[in-house]
């Protein structure tokens, strides 16, 4: 049996619960989250909020294909939850939420980080930060900042962020 996914473009609050229920599954032993929420600072300057704007179609499907190619490679029975917000948020919004469950944990936990990591790269969301000094920027998204390539693999994180662009 393969599994179920649910994905959405959110105008109104992004529920964790709803995505905790959606994937939860009594053969799976794990569930994985990844909860995205607006920060109060980027590039040196205090943010205020943020706005997103989202190609709705696109992004949906750009959504299906990730939840199809995570399958391919860590199991047909994940099932995965996609939510982006579109609007505007403040501090500590919820901007995008991401669950995936699967009979062990490791499929969960890499479904997942490949998931949040291909979406920075090739869904069509635009993010503009609103600062406290009154300017308002669009941002670029990006892929853990100038960390390097992307790994779904055992590899450790890097530990040591002081060389990214968002401190």
């Amino acid at each position: 049996m393969s599994g179920k996914n649910h994905f959405g473009i959110a105008t109104q609050p992004i529920q964790v619960q709803a995505a905790v229920d959606f994937v939860a599954d009594d053969a799976h032993g794990a569930a994985d989250l990844f909860i995205g929420t607006v920060r109060n600072l980027n590039l040196g300057k205090p943010v205020r909020g943020v706005s997103y704007d989202v190609y709705d179609e696109l992004t949906l499907n750009v959504f299906e294909e990730l939840a199809t190619e995570a399958r391919q490679r860590w199991g047909e029975k994940l099932n995965i939850f996609v939510e982006h917000f579109k609007g505007r948020l403040d501090i500590q919004g919820v901007s995008i939420l991401i669950a995936v469950s699967s009979p062990h944990r490791d499929e969960s936990f890499r479904a997942c980080r490949f998931i949040i990591e291909e979406i920075k790269h090739r869904a069509p969301i635009w993010k503009q930060e609103h600062y406290l000094d009154g300017d308002s920027e669009w941002v670029q998204g990006h892929a853990l900042c100038s960390h390097g390539p992307v790994s779904y693999d055992d590899e450790p994180a890097p530990s040591d962020h002081k060389h990214c662009k968002h401190y």
